[in-house]
Order: structure tokens, then C-alpha cells, then sequence
């Protein structure tokens, strides 16, 4: 019984002991934190949180308690800033969602789709070739390769047809408001 009661002394010690070196590096840290953190309560918890994991690393030497302090420290403000990027990245997407398409708009979209198609083929021979094949899903440097043109004429061939299309559409639309 005497032995157990000795060994269990001696753990409580060691505990205690090894919280008073670890507690003794909290200003430091937060010196070190609070310089990367945007607020005090996040750079508390960050290092409450380094200082939790050191005391539940059991054999951790003295001599390495601080730097291993610094280095968790350190980790727990990278992982804070990433957690704030994955989130401003998911406000973002959740913003961009718009609400589900009205059917009637899926149907007016594919009759305008239709109807441009259409308008391709009042362009001209080379604008006409390059949008078609872009709206087939070629490249204009797939073209370019196909056509044996360079890339900067099949770009500029795109370009004017796009361009020209948007015309033939604000003419539509003004007519269709007269």
C-alpha cells in the first residue's frame, strides 16, 4: 500500500510540477499570439489551447517546453486564420447561390438559345466557323490548330462575332420594347 500511495504522490507531483513550467511560458505566449490574432479572446484560447496539449504530452522534456509551446502556438494561429479563410469562402459560395431557376425562365432561356444559333449564321465565314466551334466546346487555340490560323486571328475572328452578336441582340431587344 505505502508503495502506491508513493508512486501516486509522485505523479500528482510531476503533474503539478510540469503545469508551473508550462504556466510559467503563458505571458510569453501570449506576447507571441496576440502580435498574429486579431482579438485577445482568440489569442486566450489559442493559448490555452497549446498549453493543454503540452500538459497532456506526458514525457515532454523540461528543455523542450517552450519551444514546443512556440511551435503549437504558432500551428493553432495558422489553423485559426485557415478556419476564418474556409469560412469567408463558404459566406461566399452561399451568397452566389441564387435562387432554384423558375422552369418558365429555363424555357425562355433555351428559346433564346435556339434563336441565337440561328443569328450565328447571318456572320461571316471565319467569325461564324470559330463561334460555332466555340459553342461545340473547341478552344479558339484548338481552332486556330484545326484552321491552321493563328491564334491571335481565331481570337480576333471570335471576338468580332461575339460582338456582332451582341448587336444583332440590342437590336432585337429595342424592337421588341418599341
Amino acid at each position: 500500500m505505502d508503495c502506491s500511495e508513493d508512486f501516486n504522490r509522485s505523479k500528482e507531483f510531476q503533474r503539478e510540477f510540469s503545469w508551473d513550467v508550462i504556466a510559467g511560458h503563458r505571458e510569453r505566449l501570449m506576447r507571441l499570439v496576440r502580435r498574429r490574432l486579431p482579438n485577445a479572446q482568440d489569442a486566450e484560447d489559442c493559448v490555452q489551447e497549446a498549453m493543454l496539449r503540452a500538459a497532456a504530452h506526458g514525457n515532454l522534456d523540461r528543455e523542450r517546453i517552450g519551444p514546443f509551446l512556440t511551435s503549437v502556438a504558432l500551428r493553432l494561429c495558422v489553423d485559426h486564420y485557415r478556419e476564418q479563410e474556409r469560412r469567408h469562402r463558404m459566406l461566399r459560395r452561399a451568397a452566389d447561390a441564387r435562387a432554384p431557376e423558375m422552369p418558365d425562365e429555363g424555357v425562355c432561356d433555351q428559346d433564346f438559345g435556339r434563336w441565337l444559333l440561328g443569328q450565328v449564321h447571318l456572320l461571316r465565314g471565319r467569325e461564324r466557323q470559330v463561334v460555332l466551334a466555340r459553342a461545340q466546346g473547341i478552344s479558339t487555340l484548338e481552332f486556330a490548330r484545326m484552321h491552321q490560323i493563328s491564334v491571335k486571328a481565331a481570337e480576333g475572328a471570335f471576338t468580332r462575332g461575339r460582338a456582332r452578336l451582341r448587336l444583332v441582340c440590342a437590336r432585337a431587344l429595342d424592337g421588341a420594347m418599341a
